[in-house]
Formats: C-alpha cells, structure tokens, sequence
C-alpha cells in the first residue's frame, strides 16, 4: 500500500516536471522565435535600404569589401587579383590579416578579411561594394578540419605543449602575422594544436604503436577522427553553417550584440534557420560579385571581367586626372624630380611590383590580367602543398589529398549536409546567381567583341580610296559565287550516290 502510494506521487511528480519543462522549453522556444524575427527584421529594412542606395550592384563603389570565407580559396583571390590592381597604400590598415582595424584611412579602396557581414555597420554602405566566394558545404568542411590539423601539426617540432604555446605567443609579440591572429584558426588551431600533443603524448606512454589504417580521417591513434570532430561544441559553434552565419552576420566574431544569441537560437531550433537563410540569400542578391570555388577558371574570369575591369577603368580615369593636374601645375612652377622621387620611397611606393605598376600605369587588360592570375596561382598552389606536405609529415601517415576524401564513408558525408543544411541551401543559390552572371558577362563579352570588330572594318574601309573598296567588293562576289559553285556540285553528287 505504501509502495503504491510512493509510485504515485513519484508519477505526478514525474508529470508536473514534464509539464515545467515543456513549458519552459515553449517559453524558450518563443523567446528565441522573437529574437530572430526582431533581427531578421532590422536585416531585412537594412537590405533594402542598400538596394535603394546602390541601385547598380555591378557598378564598383569607393571601396572594395571582400568578404572572405574560409577554405574557398579566397587567399589565392587576395594575393593574385586583389594585389595587382590595388596598391599596399589603397589596403585598408590590417586589411586581410587581422580581423580588427580601422577602415577609416585617408585613400582606403580594399578591404580582405575573414570578418563577417556585421562589419558593414562600421562602413559606409552607399559608397561599398562587397564580393564573396562560396564552396559546396561538404568540401568546405573537409577542407576546414584538414588545415586545423595541417597547421596544428607544425608545432609538433617542440617537446611539449608548453613550449609550442610560448612560441606561438612569442612569435604573435614580434609583430609577425600569425594563423593564429586569424579568425577562425585562432579558436580552431590551439583546440586542434593540444588535442595532438595529446594524443602524442599518450603513444609514447603506450610505446611503439603502429598505424596500419590507410584513412587519415579515422586514425584515433594519431588525430581527432572527422566524425567526432564534427560533432563537437567547437565545430557546431564555427564550422557548420559557417559560410550563411558569415554572410549573415552572425559568427563569434560579429560586431552585432545580438549575434550570439541569434546564433544560439538557430542552432537549437533548425526551424528558425530559415530566416537567416534569407537574409544571407539577400546578401548575396545584392553584392558586386560571387564566385564559386569548385568553378574556379569560370570564376577567375567572371571576377576579372565584373571586379578587375572596372578596378582597370578607374585607374585609367584617376592617371588621365592626375596627368591633367600635372601638367597644369608644370605650367605654373616647376617640380623637383628629386624630390618626387624621395616621396616615392617614403611611401613604399618604388619597390611595388612590376605587374602592379603595369596596372597603375593603365597598361593592364582584363586579357593581362587572367595571364597573371594564372601563372601567380599556379605558384601559390605550388607552394602552399610544398608546405602542406612538410607540415604533415609530422603526423604520418596521415595524408590529405583528393584521392583520400574518397575514403570518408557515406555516412559522415551525410553528417556534414545535416549538420550545414542552411550552407547547402545557400550554395544552390549562390550557384543561380553565378549561372546568370556567368551569361550576362559572355553575353556583354560578344556584344563588345562585334562592336569592336565592326569598329575596326570601318576604320579598315574608311581609309580604303573608291578604286581599292571596287576590288574589295569585286573578290568578295568572286568568293560568294565560287561557294555557290562548289555547293551546287556537292548536292548532284550526292544525288548520283543515292
């Protein structure tokens, strides 16, 4: 009878729990719901009032935002595009390496950084033009776990992990740009970094260990193994979804005081994503230009025809005004060359690349400029695996190549679509939008090509005498009625045949 009685109220106390807890999970739920709503809202009306300031996306505003994604490629974009059309002086200060600066300089035309969308707050929206690179979600993610660890294993030369973190601080001191001054390897590469020390540590405790597993993405022995670290807090806050949270405005680097809370929200409820899909779907609706990872020649030269033609027209138009200024001022006084040369030096300016001076002297074409993008890539591709390779060795046999990627079963790739559904989402579409650029800019490429070719027949023409345009006139009738000729006799002789 007691034990009945005991079961009884353990079983209402059971419910009124249950009960609480729904309704706080619904208070929660509402709570969150509001949140997101209130800055999707203040999103939105920001958005439009960009589109009604900017009425022209595809016209190059001031200045230049490039926001860069981790793991698209967007390094490759900064040091073979970005850098032979603006000069070190048009960077805006700290611009790519360090996520916190001033865009406030005197002349500031580009801005490289891994800083979220949020960081338009601080720039004036009428007068910027923002670009982005987008890669499909599941290579992004691979991609993103295979440099934490490339880059974490370069510190396996120390004994410790002692000594590893004091030269990574030493070497921050000495003013050196370091990953680790970077979002997000600041938080991704010193978890990556201590979790391999450990596991080092332990194979020396157990002795001689032998890794016969060829999957360098399920070696426990030697390295975090992909599905575990992709289920971690570190990557659910970071990795997945990164690329919309980014566009968004939303990662743990945001300028926004709600970021964290709307982030928060949408990563508990998967239902509120949607809205911040659309916001980062907007965002990209509105920017300058997006490109592709896994589209990379296409995108190299959308980018070139849409970004670099443009970045081209402007420094042909501010050379013509500067020359203009020049020669005004050469009528009125005369200028030491010595002393221009001196200003020169002082400002860095002399030692700038012959391929960059090219550019500033108006000299570059949209031609010239794909022929250097493509030798300057090609390079760094070579490079950066020379040094993905030494880094790794440390980790052997741990390997990362494209053949390896084959190995990570089916369904840790279904994992990553899960986990980064709003990225998939937002990749369809970032895939529309490249599709109709793509045509828009062939489609202006042959209307500028015949216009052109046209242009240069008439001048052809035009400084031909009436005796020379009669023979010109003449050979071509020659010419049509000899193709008629020939035509003719192809059609009986393919009548005797049947």
């Amino acid at each position: 009878m007691q034990m009945n009685r005991i079961s009884k109220l353990a079983l209402v106390g059971l419910i009124l729990l249950c009960s609480v807890l729904t309704s706080f999970g619904e208070l929660e739920f509402g709570h969150c719901e509001r949140a997101v709503k209130k800055w999707a809202d203040a999103s939105s009306s920001s958005s439009s009032e960009e589109q009604y300031t900017n009425k022209d996306k595809r016209s190059l505003q001031d200045l230049l935002f490039f926001l860069h994604v981790p793991r698209t490629g967007g390094r490759t974009y900064f040091n073979c595009f970005l850098r032979k059309l603006y000069d070190n002086a048009e960077e805006c200060p700290r611009s790519y390496d360090k996520l916190r600066f001033n865009p406030r300089k005197e002349k500031c035309k580009l801005l490289a950084t891994h800083d979220d969308y949020s960081l338009m707050e601080m720039l004036p929206r009428d007068k910027t033009s923002v670009m982005t690179i987008v890669r499909d979600p599941v290579a992004r993610v691979l991609s993103t776990y295979e440099f934490s660890v490339e880059v974490a294993a370069r510190f396996l030369v120390h004994p410790n992990l002692t000594s590893a973190a004091r030269m990574a601080s030493r070497i921050r001191k000495k003013n050196v740009i370091s990953t680790l001054d970077i979002w997000p390897w600041k938080y991704l590469v010193p978890w990556m970094r201590e979790d391999l020390f450990a596991r080092r540590d332990a194979r020396k405790v157990k002795g001689v260990v032998i890794i016969e597993d060829d999957n360098p993405y399920d070696m426990e022995e030697m390295l975090m193994p992909l599905h575990k670290y992709l289920d971690t807090p570190t990557a659910h806050d970071i990795i997945h979804n990164g690329a919309t949270f980014q566009i968004a405005g939303l990662t743990n680097n945001s300028h926004l005081a709600e970021a964290h809370e709307v982030r928060h929200c949408v990563q508990k409820y998967k239902s509120l994503g949607e809205r911040v899909l659309q916001v980062a779907k907007r965002r990209l609706d509105s920017m300058l230009y997006v490109g592709l990872t896994e589209e990379h020649r296409e995108s190299a030269s959308l980018f070139a025809n849409v970004v670099g033609s443009q970045v081209l027209s402007q420094v042909v138009a501010s050379n013509l005004t500067a020359k203009n200024k020049n020669t005004k001022s050469e009528e009125r006084d005369t200028v030491s060359e010595s002393g221009s040369d001196k200003s020169e030096i002082n400002n860095g300016t002399s030692e700038v690349a012959s391929d960059k001076i090219e550019a500033k002297s108006g000299n570059m074409t949209v031609k010239t400029l794909m022929e250097i993008y493509e030798g300057c890539s090609t390079h760094l591709r070579k490079s950066q695996g020379t040094r993905r390779v030494n880094s790794l060795k440390r980790i052997s046999p741990a390997n990362f190549t494209t053949e390896t990627r084959t190995r990570v079963p089916r369904e840790v790739i279904q994992q990553i679509k899960t986990l980064n559904n709003l990225d998939v989402e937002l990749y369809k579409y970032a895939k529309e939008i490249f599709v109709k650029e793509h045509e828009l800019v062939s489609k202006k490429i042959i209307v500028s090509t015949s216009k052109r070719s046209i242009v240069d027949l008439q001048k052809v023409f035009g400084e031909m005498d009436d005796e020379k345009l009669w023979t010109v006139a003449l050979m071509l009738l020659l010419f049509f009625l000899f193709f008629l000729f020939v035509h003719a006799r192809r059609r009986r002789t393919s009548k005797v045949k049947i």
